[in-house]
């Protein structure tokens, strides 16, 4: 409903004398607690707040001493910008009005606030016009979880919260059956429990679970034939295996960290499966497997593979920015990550297989992150056998002086392996290598890349420094300098003797 038209003397701003819509767009390219904020601005924006269709509350924006505190202020919150606008603020229809097309809540658990957000968000999504509604659960700041761990002691609590939300989603199956995004952080469920959650979100279409845990560490079996989910994220997931038995509408799969055997995955019916991120910590007790062990042969359409070898946990906020660019490129993921890795050891047995070939027949992007860079680089050219239609190619060495390596990881072996002498591949167009500081090594893997591809376009190649260190090799960093005169002895060495048209672009 438009506002009457502005009078000179009215007493009312010019913004303020636009229509609702427009006023409603406005605000809307504003954060949460601006809008709000916005809406305080006089009684012509009050009722503003009331008709917005994106809301993203976080607990973590609100303050108190106690969880109990800061869940009564989020709720309290969620519960005035949910509701229907007073009649006196506002003389238009906005119950009739409004659709909450987004509707994302990220909170603690607190037994008392769980039932009124559930009652809050009902009224809301069962009108069947929210597209996006999430649950992101998370564990308070250590000073306000302090008293639980003194009460549950560190190694229950996790238990103790996993318990609270899943009587929370049996107390709430209305909700849960219109969720289409839930985010699980540091809670510790039975596989029955688990399963049964998973199948109580009749819309679920995202699920993440990060620091989640089985109550005993076992083999997760997903077997779940009429669901919607499309994506799965498992970041640091204790169990022995992930067993996705039946998951039919997959087609995102992030998997960091979670699994204690090798393989640490096995690809059941997933016929929708596009892209897999998968990063692994090697052991000195596991032995490196063959990628066609985990994928069946129901997966013909994977399209993206990346791949990250994993040591030594850094704090993600101190990491170089070289990690930041690395973990921004792998991750499809809109979860705040916590810690990242280093490869200390190739979990992976390069094969020839003709079952490969096939699941692989649709790949076009490949990026393998994070191997030491003592290890060899023609190991790597397996996938590009098993891989016809790949377009781009990329390949990370890491050089990282102030990791130590963990007591439990496996030695750094190298990995032989030479390509098939008839290889021909027709379709890369682009080689991106991260790491080039091992010079002859790096020039002699890009030359045999160029003899064994007649289409590529492009060799993108960057440098890698470590930044965190206070133990910088300086011998090192100075082969490693990237002036002009390194960049013209690199270009002159890849292309002596070589016809090849391809563009080298050194970063």
């Amino acid at each position: 409903m438009e506002s009457p038209p502005f009078k000179i003397g009215q007493g009312r701003d010019r913004i303020s004398n636009l229509p609702d819509d427009l006023l409603l767009g406005i605000i809307e390219c504003l954060s949460l607690r601006e809008a709000v904020r916005a809406g305080g601005v006089s009684r012509r924006w009050r009722h503003l707040p009331h008709q917005l269709s994106r809301l993203h509350l976080d607990a973590d924006d609100f303050h108190g001493t106690t969880v109990h505190h800061v869940m009564e202020a989020f709720t309290g919150a969620t519960r005035r910008l949910l509701s229907v606008c007073p009649p006196a603020e506002c003389k238009c229809d906005c119950k009739c009005r409004r659709v909450v097309k987004t509707l994302i809540l990220r909170f603690y658990l607190s037994d008392p606030h769980l039932s009124s957000i559930s009652h809050v968000v009902e009224d809301t999504v069962t009108r069947g016009e929210t597209q996006c509604f999430e649950f992101s659960v998370v564990p308070p700041s250590s000073e306000l979880i302090a008293d639980w761990r003194a009460e549950f002691g560190e190694a229950d609590w996790r238990a103790e919260f996993g318990k609270q939300f899943i009587n929370f989603s049996r107390a709430s199956p209305v909700a849960f059956q219109w969720l289409t995004g839930l985010s699980l952080t540091s809670l510790k469920f039975s596989h029955s429990n688990l399963l049964s959650l998973i199948g109580a979100c009749d819309r679920l279409k995202q699920l993440s679970l990060a620091s989640c845990r089985l109550v005993k560490r076992s083999v997760l079996k997903i077997d779940v034939p009429n669901s919607v989910i499309d994506k799965l994220e498992f970041i640091n997931f204790r169990c022995t295996r992930i067993d996705l038995v039946s998951v039919p509408k997959l087609t995102h799969l992030l998997c960091h960290d979670s699994c204690k055997e090798n393989p640490p995955l096995l690809f059941g019916y997933v016929p929708g499966l596009l892209t897999v991120n998968l990063a692994s910590h090697a052991k000195a007790s596991q032995a490196p497997f063959a990628l066609s062990e985990c994928f069946s042969m129901n997966v013909r359409n994977l399209s993206t593979l990346y791949l990250s070898f994993e040591g030594h946990m850094v704090n993600f906020i101190s990491a170089p920015t070289w990690i930041v660019t690395a973990i921004t490129y792998i991750c499809a993921s809109s979860l705040p990550i916590s810690a990242v890795y280093l490869l200390l050891q190739i979990w992976i047995q390069p094969e020839r297989s003709k079952k490969l070939t096939a699941i692989f027949s649709n790949l076009k992007d490949v990026a393998l992150w994070c191997f030491f860079p003592e290890c060899g680089l023609n190991w790597t050219l397996f996938i590009l056998e098993a891989a016809p239609a790949l377009q781009m190619f990329t390949v990370n060495q890491t050089r990282h002086w102030c990791v130590q390596t963990s007591e439990d990881s496996a030695e750094k072996a190298n990995v032989v392996w030479e390509p098939s002498k008839d290889l021909k591949h027709q379709n890369l167009k682009l080689l991106v290598m991260i790491g080039f500081e091992e010079e002859d090594k790096v020039v002699n893997f890009i030359r045999l890349v160029m003899e064994l591809t007649t289409g590529l376009k492009t060799i993108k190649l960057q440098s890698q420094i470590c930044q965190g260190s206070n133990a910088i090799d300086l011998d090192s960093l100075r082969k490693s300098g990237t002036d002009e005169a390194s960049k013209h002895r690199i270009k002159e060495r890849l292309t002596r003797g070589c016809s090849s048209s391809v563009e080298i672009i050194i970063c």
